[in-house]
């Protein structure tokens, strides 16, 4: 039974590979800063705009140059800021009566991944009034083009600003819902690195971390092409070379920018590469307990890279030779696990945990479950892992439950 999942998983992700060059992604037109936005709303001849952000990017004021560019140009535009962590159901409906009720023609998206990714449900909502989000889940559900759709990140490590993907949590069920079609890719992204400064010590690292996830499971995956091998090391040779900088000082300029340009970057390589068990664990952890994404990849990614084995050893050490932790004189096992060690190192650096406090042993079945049923047949994962390896991965990560 192993056997014929194994083939109907690997089958599945060769055909997909195969079509992966006739799909229709696109990468989003980069605008370098928030008072270039002008060019582009008169151009796409827009009336009214919602914007969908959160609570503290909006108290922080880094919604207030968009809304200046707004109002210069004449645009009545409304500001939907109740967007959660791991934004929900109720979050995308809620901005889609705002939407509806000012009339709307638009969506600018101001934050991180959360805001991103309410704010391309909420498009989708409004491609296809008489669905659920529900049924909208999953590959290529979502056709009709959106809304025009500004991506305007204020973290550097989603890459949600050029990602066909789109996360939303169910609270009553505990599960998340991930949307992966192409019209959800924003029209426009702007790279604007003042916009991140503000952004404190503790989210810097876990959103980096998060975008060094993207370029690993992209990278070490069975998917990937010249060109997002490329991506995926520039991206990882970016952020180990910025992250530190940007957690010590965050008003860097140099430090902010290059890691907006690897998030960036990483985004398009897991678009097109797609990621792997760490993103799958994560999802769970964050609709199961509420973890922030970020967090949870940075903890989750050492367990899982160790739990593939030697199969992943030769494109660990590349990324470590990119990253500088590891020297083209040193084996593939040994590189792999000089990476590794770095990125465990970067971790406490950063002050992330090496272990999620919330997991309760009663919960791991279930979640599990849920990783497996995400992974499997869609990401090209290096090895292939059943249930019972997934729940001991869950286990290792709680820090303490034996599977006994």
């Amino acid at each position: 039974m192993r056997f014929f999942r194994w083939m109907y998983c690997r089958t599945f992700q060769i055909v997909l590979r195969i079509a992966l060059p006739f799909l229709p992604y696109r990468v989003p037109r980069i605008v370098d800063s928030c008072q270039d936005l002008d060019n582009v709303l008169l151009s796409e001849k827009i009336g009214s705009v919602l914007i969908v952000t959160d609570e503290g990017v909006r108290r922080n004021g880094l919604t207030w140059p968009v809304e200046m560019v707004l109002r210069k140009c004449h645009i009545a535009y409304g500001v939907y800021d109740r967007t959660r962590p791991n934004p929900t159901v109720d979050n995308v409906e809620e901005a889609l009566a705002m939407y509806k009720k000012l009339g709307c023609e638009g969506i600018i998206a101001v934050g991180g991944g959360s805001s991103m990714d309410c704010a391309k449900v909420l498009g989708a909502r409004v491609a296809y009034p008489n669905k659920t989000i529900g049924q909208m889940k999953g590959i290529l559900r979502v056709l009709r083009r959106l809304p025009v759709l500004v991506a305007v990140p204020t973290t550097a490590g989603t890459g949600s600003e050029v990602t066909l993907a789109a996360v939303i949590t169910e609270p009553e069920k505990c599960h998340k819902y991930a949307l992966m079609s192409f019209p959800l890719i924003p029209k426009y992204a702007v790279l604007d690195p003042a916009l991140t400064y503000s952004l404190p010590p503790h989210l810097t690292a876990t959103t980096g971390m998060d975008a060094l996830t993207h370029a690993v499971e992209a990278y070490i995956g069975r998917s990937t092409t010249r060109e997002t091998r490329r991506l995926a090391l520039d991206a990882v040779r970016l952020i180990f070379a910025n992250i530190e900088t940007a957690y010590a000082d965050g008003r860097n300029e140099r430090a902010r920018k290059n890691m907006l340009q690897a998030a960036y970057m990483a985004g398009i390589a897991f678009s097109k590469s797609y990621v792997g068990y760490i993103h799958a664990i994560a999802h769970s952890l964050g609709g199961q307990y509420g973890v922030p994404h970020g967090l949870a990849n940075a903890v989750t990614m050492p367990y899982v890279l160790e739990a593939y084995g030697d199969c992943t050893d030769k494109k660990l050490y590349r990324l470590g030779v990119a990253a500088g932790v590891c020297s083209e004189s040193d084996g593939y096992e040994a590189g792999a696990k000089k990476f590794i060690a770095a990125i465990r190192e970067l971790n406490r650096k950063m002050n992330i945990p090496e272990h999620i406090e919330e997991i309760r042993r009663e919960d791991v079945p279930v979640m599990a479950l849920h990783a497996q049923k995400e992974a499997n047949p869609l990401y090209p994962v290096p090895r292939i892992m059943c249930r019972k390896e997934l729940a001991g991965l869950y286990y290792e990560i709680a820090g303490g439950y034996d599977e006994g």
